[in-house]
């Protein structure tokens, strides 16, 4: 599963100026916290056959459901099942075409408890029927910050109610909700083949696990299509759906490959999935395991709950991937191509060997996470994929809250707390630093060897630790025990000095962490006359020295020159260097580094000139990078910086370097930039044209009011974002409705772009209920997304709104509201 709305970078990044400095955890254990065991197998599924019909009006599911199974280890009389808030009707033994009707208990509506009437032997399969009703609506589930809600099958829209919504029907079984549709062993360490036969409007389409084997008439207005899976797959990965889908064929070698997408999108459903068979053909060359399956079907549902479901040969995403022409235009890979590559890798890893419990959820998506800087790196380049894996180390780093937490957690409060920035962000860079150290040719033999150890079947961090020992003939204890089964990462201070006598370069690291000391293989380039020399080192010791021969004293010592290994540093080397570094140095992050060092510096005239420098970056990423870092409060910097940011906003090639632009031309509120404003506001890009709606708010705000009243039927959540920081500044209770209803509408991932125009407009509310309810609105948020990190920077949104809210009639009143936010949020578990 991808979790766009944690691990997309609007979260913090949207957040991050209002954010106070959090206290750093230490990384110590939980031990307080449950273990958490692999569940124990008393019954395995072998076939999974359900005959199911929707009641749209009630929202409840008709289904019927044939489980075979086998007494695992030990003969038994009993079978459980997970059953989540189902009428029950028939529960049968099966013989044949004789049912034989059989005792059970169902009192707590979660556990349905099956006595067998005789006991069966190890091995024997034996079939049971069930009759049953689902009523998901009707559930008191909950859950997660990463898995929005827990109700397993979902009625979009069944009554029509809201115009211009499609009525859909899907599923969501991760982690434990399929049995809130169906009666089955909801755990990822069972397997089961599977039939799933769906009675549906005859004017929709259907989608489920496997080929579709039937498509039949089931009276008026009504067809029956069966879809059978022949391979065994993990509950939680069946999936169904149903709609008013357009369907565009594809296929990679000999098969099928489809796109399900809504009528208004399907003409661009090439552009929006077109690289998948390309995706299939590479990952199945990397890993020397070709697609496992017999079909790979991606379809857009509304109302996602998360980000995006790698359900087996059937993958669900949010809403967020369709897009229109003129949507195209500003997509970018992060969080949009890299989610579908990040699903297709969870078809073998996820899929095809199945993390066996959640406490190693790593083995499904650190792995995935990976991927999507893997096929970046080959679709768009390396720079690319650096920048990528850049940025996930980042998010990681940032959340203090994921510094105690082992990657592999055998003890956790609830399995939701599993999807999170270590197993994701953080899982996904150790791959990265493990290929780095041990070769690609290795690394992928390694993984090779653990897909076809475990094909079919389920995995472990330990299994894929003996899988790549075998490949490498080196141990790796030293590797799983610090990055798997420990916690945190090393903080580093770098030091240097040179011995011209001895022409020996001295490099000292010293950990400075809490807990165990890191080992870590390092490469170092050491610059001398231009040319590096690279010194391959591993530090084991709290604080090392290495010393390295050099002909002359160097112009650049570059620790961690492959820039992949998770830490936290501090680099002191002087700022002459990292000029040097930006124009040496081959990677995005060397250059990255180098403008980051200059932003703290722009008093000094060689860090203005490396910042304007990297306005011109070859890599767009690090232009943007280079416009955000810019100090425009400084007049130095303004000054150098004027020109080239005036000629990117209206000439450069990639459109999030032109909308940065504009953005920080606002900021110089120089009125005659009002005509450039005036025309990028007719760019065809919404990024560029909502930046250059906010820049004229600044020079014009009169001429911008007027614009933002014109563009209020906006669908786009760039344009809608330039709006509402339009109103934010020039309107107030009168646009409030407006503001809160967009809001409110927008998709949960599409709210944090919104909340800083929402923040801006609350100060600016007299009405004490229009008020209340914006506050409420950044409380609810960072309430449901306090585990990823939230909570810290919107406490600082709220007390910003506090600090600003000093006139007006129910100032008193609006600061108490706040208070009394703030306290829910932080007591908030």
């Amino acid at each position: 599963m991808k979790k766009t709305l944690i691990l997309s970078v609007s979260l913090l990044a949207a957040t991050a100026s209002w954010a106070q400095q959090a206290p750093r955890p230490t990384a110590a254990a939980e031990p307080e916290l449950p273990y958490r065991a692999t569940d124990t197998k008393i019954n395995a599924l072998v076939h999974t056959k359900l005959d199911v019909g929707f009641d749209y009006a009630k929202r409840h599911l008709n289904g019927k459901a044939w489980l075979t199974l086998k007494p695992y280890a030990y003969a038994t009389d009993s079978l459980r099942l997970d059953a989540k808030g189902f009428d029950i009707k028939t529960v049968a033994l099966v013989d044949g075409t004789t049912q034989t009707p059989l005792k059970y208990d169902y009192a707590d509506q979660n556990n349905l408890r099956i006595q067998l009437g005789r006991t069966m032997p190890v091995g024997t399969p034996y079939t049971v029927y069930i009759e049953y009703t689902a009523k998901p609506d009707e559930l008191k589930v909950k859950g997660s910050a990463a898995i929005t809600d827990a109700k397993g099958l979902y009625f979009i829209n069944p009554d029509s109610a809201t115009k211009g919504k499609p009525v859909q029907i899907w599923t969501q079984g991760e982690t434990e909700a399929s049995s809130a549709w169906f009666p089955t062993i909801d755990r990822p360490n069972q397997k089961t083949t599977s039939e799933i036969s769906m009675t549906v409007p005859a004017k929709y389409v259907t989608l489920s696990n496997g080929r579709m084997t039937g498509s039949t008439p089931a009276g008026t207005g009504l067809r029956t299509d069966t879809w059978k899976m022949e391979m065994p797959h993990a509950p939680y990965l069946f999936m169904m759906a149903v709609g008013d889908f357009k369907i565009y064929e594809d296929k990679w070698r000999d098969k099928p490959v489809t796109y399900y997408l809504e009528p208004k999108y399907a003409p661009f459903a090439k552009q929006i999935f077109g690289d998948t068979p390309e995706m299939m053909e590479f990952f199945s060359k990397r890993l020397g395991v070709d697609f496992p399956w017999n079909k790979y079907a991606q379809i857009v549902a509304r109302d996602y709950v998360s980000g995006a479901m790698e359900n087996t040969t059937a993958t669900l995403h949010g809403e967020f991937l369709q897009m229109n022409a003129r949507e195209l235009l500003d997509r970018e890979y992060a969080n949009n191509q890299s989610v579908i590559a990040h699903e297709l890798f969870h078809q073998w890893f996820g899929d095809y060997v199945t993390a066996e419990s959640w406490s190693n959820l790593t083995v499904n998506e650190s792995m995935a996470d990976m991927s999507e800087a893997l096929w970046a790196e080959h679709k768009y380049g390396k720079e690319a994929a650096d920048a990528h894996r850049a940025q996930y180390i980042r998010n990681y780093l940032n959340n203090p809250n994921n510094y105690s937490k082992n990657l592999v957690r055998f003890h956790y409060g609830d399995k939701e707390e599993m999807f999170d920035g270590v197993t994701y962000q953080k899982g996904g860079a150790i791959q990265d630093m493990l290929r780095t150290y041990l070769g690609d040719d290795v690394y992928f033999a390694g993984l090779n060897q653990y897909l076809k150890q475990n094909a079919l079947g389920n995995g472990e961090a330990h299994q894929l630790r003996l899988a790549m020992e075998a490949a490498s003939g080196r141990d790796l204890n030293w590797f799983f025990n610090q990055w798997y089964y420990g916690a945190g990462h090393p903080e580093v201070t770098i030091d240097y000095s040179w011995d011209a006598a001895k022409k020996v370069q001295s490099v000292t690291l010293k950990q400075t962490q809490e807990g165990p000391v890191f080992q870590l293989p390092l490469a170092v380039d050491v610059y001398v006359n231009g040319k590096p020399e690279r010194h391959m080192v591993m530090m084991r010791q709290a604080t090392e020295t290495f010393q390295f021969a050099a002909s002359a004293k160097p112009d650049l010592v570059n620790v961690d020159a492959t820039k992949l290994t998770v830490w936290l540093k501090k680099d002191n080397k002087p700022l002459s260097e990292y000029v040097y570094q930006y124009s040496h140095a081959p990677l995005f992050s060397d250059r990255r580094e180098a403008i980051m060092a200059a932003k703290d510096k722009q008093d000094d005239a060689a860090a203005r000139t490396l910042l304007v420098k990297a306005m011109s970056d070859k890599f767009y990423n690090l232009r943007s990078v280079a416009i955000t870092a810019l100090n425009l409060e400084n007049k130095a910097t303004a000054k150098a910086a004027a020109p080239a940011l005036r000629k990117l906003a209206a000439t450069d090639p990639q459109n999030s370097v032109r909308a940065n632009a504009l953005d920080a031309l606002a900021k110089l509120k120089d009125k005659k930039d009002a005509k450039l404003f005036t025309q990028q506001l007719k760019n065809e890009s919404y990024q560029v044209s909502g930046a250059a709606l906010s820049g004229l708010a600044v020079v014009a705000p009169a001429k911008a009011l007027a614009q933002a009243k014109s563009l209020e039927t906006t669908e786009n959540q760039n344009m809608l974002a330039a709006v509402i920081g339009v109103y934010a500044a020039q309107g107030g209770d009168a646009q409030w409705n407006f503001v809160r209803d967009k809001f409110d509408a927008a998709p949960l991932q599409g709210r944090f772009g919104l909340l800083e125009g929402l923040s801006n407009m609350l100060v600016r509310l007299d009405d004490p209920t229009n008020f209340s309810q914006g506050v409420e609105r950044v409380k609810e948020l960072a309430i449901q997304f306090k585990p990823q990190g939230a909570a810290e920077p919107l406490i600082g949104l709220l007390q910003s709104v506090k600090q600003r809210k000093t006139t007006g009639p129910n100032v008193q009143q609006a600061q108490q509201a706040i208070d009394k936010a703030v306290q829910e949020i932080e007591q908030a578990k």
